[in-house]
């Protein structure tokens, strides 16, 4: 099975009402279900990648098997939501599956720390996926709070990676 084949698979999922999808074909497995607020979450070959969401352009997001291979994002854009039960306070969130750093290399220092402050475009991570280093950008302001998660561990899709106090 090509992109172009799992591309029209996923544009049928779309316009249909289907919620999930499964292939499974001579070592190669594609599962497709749609995922909150109707975005598409796609998993391929092999069964031991993690699953990767699909955007509208089938671009890699989140899923659980593993992943199709597409345009990657220039900056994986992270979500940021503001937690009910805590006033002032948001959290960046992964926008994709993959394994979290945070710093660009061993030898290097953590792009944020607790107590830095952080805008919109500020790098805060990278994430990677399918071997592609994804940088996570902040798109809040605010100051650091806490890192969720340790750099080399696996992320889920819309895990929370920081804790952030709004400024």
């Amino acid at each position: 099975m090509d992109i172009k084949q799992i591309k029209q698979i996923i544009e049928l999922i779309k316009t249909s009402e289907l919620t999930e999808f499964a292939l499974e074909e001579e070592g190669f497995k594609l599962k497709i279900r749609r995922g909150e607020g109707g975005a598409v979450i796609g998993s391929a070959p092999g069964g031991t990648y993690p699953p990767i969401p699909l955007a509208a352009s089938a671009a890699p997001a989140a899923a659980p098997v593993a992943s199709v291979p597409a345009a990657p994002s220039a900056g994986g854009a992270a979500t940021v939501a503001a937690s009910a039960d805590e006033p002032g306070v948001s959290y960046i969130k992964s926008p994709m599956v993959g394994t979290f750093y945070r710093a660009p290399s061993p030898e290097s220092v953590a792009f944020v720390e607790p107590g830095a402050a952080v805008a919109e475009n500020t790098v805060v991570c990278i994430i990677e996926a399918m071997k592609i280093m994804n940088e996570i950008q902040a798109e809040t302001k605010g100051v650091v709070v806490e890192a969720l998660v340790e750099s080399g561990q696996p992320v889920e899709y819309g895990q929370r990676l920081f804790k952030i106090k709004q400024a």
